[in-house]
């Protein structure tokens, strides 16, 4: 399937440009041409006719949205195994996602970054009076923004929180708190998104639950994740690659969480040393296709991908 056919399906949004640069060589001697370049992972067209494509995951590393001129060697493999295993979960569970069960060719040297697709649009729907796409988070822990804005009385989710819960207290059950997606992510009512995607959120829901209880019974504890629903090409609601991953939710080793260590195993570490560099300023010089130059300790790329390692080794059933 040529890039055309994929736009011709209404596949892919034409916001995101694409490349006419060459891919790597044995997956382009293969069929498999390269058309989109992400912050993290690229985008292949696959030989044949049928809606999938080819996500390849790079060792780059990107924070708050900026591209960075960073790899940590080893990191593709492990995010693409980590996301294997998320998938698999959500299958277990009932819940379609775009991960496919076919694979490459295994020989193949690149083969352990590969992830076969199926082809989907995200999710949209009209609140008040606007077309837009979601995120739907789902929260264990009151910290990060939510608790800012408990703090504050201000109540974004429709949620009618205590001013007065400190921060780190527990729900007895998960809070949903969606946003829109986007350049910035906008908080939407709980409710009014509970009543348009109600066999969605409920599904959703249970699998955050069951998969808290695995993670917390192999040593990892969830604090909150991001789950992004598309639609492929039969209409069928599904998830996409990034499912319970460090990508899209926050892990915290247990033995860290109960010392009262609450630093995530995944790119917070990364984000935490940006935000004391001082990135985000720097990177308003950037121009279009611009890579933020920056200069990363060798113990911070080992602390991220050792966190990276052990939520593999922990999660994998």
């Amino acid at each position: 399937m040529k890039i055309s056919d994929i736009v011709a399906l209404g596949l892919w949004p034409e916001s995101k440009k694409t490349t006419s640069l060459k891919g790597i060589a044995e997956l382009e001697d293969l069929g498999y041409n390269l058309f989109y370049i992400g912050k993290n992972a690229d985008l292949y067209t696959c030989p044949g006719e049928d809606a999938k494509v080819l996500l390849v995951r790079s060792d780059r590393c990107s924070v708050f949205d900026i591209p960075l001129n960073l790899e940590i060697e080893g990191k593709g493999v492990s995010q693409t195994a980590i996301s294997n295993n998320g998938a698999k979960f959500a299958k277990q569970s009932g819940i379609r996602t775009a991960i496919l069960d076919e694979t490459i060719d295994q020989s193949l040297s690149i083969a352990p970054r590969c992830q076969l697709m199926e082809l989907c649009k995200p999710l949209e729907a009209e609140i008040d009076g606007e077309v837009v796409q979601f995120e739907l988070i789902f929260r264990n822990y009151l910290t990060g923004s939510l608790f800012e804005a408990t703090k504050k009385g201000e109540d974004p989710y429709g949620l009618n929180l205590s001013s007065d819960l400190k921060e780190w207290s527990k729900f007895e059950t998960p809070l949903f708190t969606p946003t829109t997606k986007g350049v910035k992510d906008i908080p939407l009512n709980s409710q009014k998104v509970r009543e348009i995607f109600p066999e969605i959120i409920s599904s959703l829901e249970k699998l955050f639950k069951e998969f808290t209880e695995f993670a917390q019974e192999n040593g990892i504890i969830v604090v909150d994740t991001k789950l992004e629903v598309f639609v492929n090409s039969k209409g069928e609601w599904i998830l996409g690659d990034e499912i319970l991953t460090p990508e899209s939710s926050r892990f915290i080793s247990k033995e860290d969480f109960d010392a009262g260590n609450y630093i995530s195993m995944d790119k917070q570490i990364l984000r935490d040393f940006g935000k004391a560099q001082n990135w985000k300023e720097q990177a308003k010089e950037l121009k279009p296709g611009q890579k933020l130059e920056v200069n990363v300790p060798q113990e911070i790329k080992d602390k991220i991908l050792s966190g990276y390692t052990t939520i593999l080794n922990r999660l994998s059933k």
